[in-house]
């Protein structure tokens, strides 16, 4: 009879910002066979758990171990008082995609980028990008915190922790507001009228859209991708080649916009209640 079990191979780690994690080796009768690392969440709070890495050598797979590893990571979670789990699956790793779901994961958002050309496209006719001014920053940064926790409760993040991460994100990805670095905050306007903003991150070689919104009365007009080409040409003017954005799953419209402007997925946030 073959059974797989987790060995610890480390104590159980505290960290300076509060997640605890612990690595183990998956065994079979005793023989390693591959290792999962598992860590509770360092914005969602305590109460989830996060599976970082799940490995199973070559040779075993295929025979069911990852899935009895995965089960077994959910009985640790479960000991450390966490009630939800969660794990990144990379787009191309079908079999731990298959895996995950067949365990009862749900998609929570997935990330995608799309490889830009060496040319700004141009916004249509009348639309044009201006810089979110001070007085417009409060009511936006107030209905961005409010409408991301939203999203994360109607994902299945528990309420307190989801208007919590979202306050912290805010607070620590504009630290300075409109002026902080590597942050750029605009408006579209068309014919003078606003109609949208956007809020774009640069680190590394790459850009990043944290935040694209139109305007309630001026949605289904096209906007929304009158945004997404000026987030283009503001990675462009400075200097990156690669824009990448998170979409929740569910919202269709921007799935649908974001695949047709060619953005790629490249990985999958799930989770899973544990009862």
């Amino acid at each position: 009879m073959m059974t797989t079990t987790l060995r610890p191979t480390e104590p159980l780690q505290h960290a300076a910002d509060g997640t605890r994690s612990r690595r183990y080796q998956v065994c079979v009768n005793s023989r390693p066979v591959g290792g999962i690392h598992l860590s509770t969440h360092p914005s969602l709070g305590p109460a989830v758990a996060q599976i970082k890495d799940l490995r199973i050598e070559v040779p075993d797979r295929g025979r069911g171990r990852g899935t009895v590893a995965a089960l077994a990571a959910e009985e640790v979670a479960r000991s450390w008082g966490c009630t939800q789990l969660e794990i990144r699956v990379p787009a191309e790793a079908g079999a731990a995609l298959r895996l995950a779901t067949a365990l009862g994961y749900v998609h929570r958002n997935r990330g995608m980028e799309k490889q830009l050309g060496s040319i700004a496209p141009e916004l249509p006719a009348g639309s044009r990008g201006r810089p979110l001014t001070q007085a417009e920053y409060g009511p936006w940064s107030e209905h961005g915190i409010e409408g991301y926790a939203q999203d994360l409760i109607d994902r299945g993040v528990p309420e307190a922790e989801a208007r919590a991460k979202s306050q912290r994100d805010h607070e620590q990805l504009l630290p300075q507001g409109l002026a902080t670095e590597n942050m750029l905050l605009s408006v579209l306007e068309h014919e003078g009228s606003r109609v949208g903003c956007l809020w774009v991150a640069f680190a590394g070689e790459k850009a990043f859209v944290f935040d694209v919104e139109t305007d309630e009365p001026h949605r289904g007009r096209g906007h929304g991708r009158s945004l997404m080409l000026l987030a283009e040409a503001q990675a462009l003017s400075a200097g990156r080649r690669v824009l990448g954005l998170n979409v929740f799953a569910g919202n269709t419209p921007a799935e649908r916009l974001y695949e047709s402007l060619g953005y790629v997925t490249i990985g999958y946030s799930m989770y899973k209640n544990l009862l």
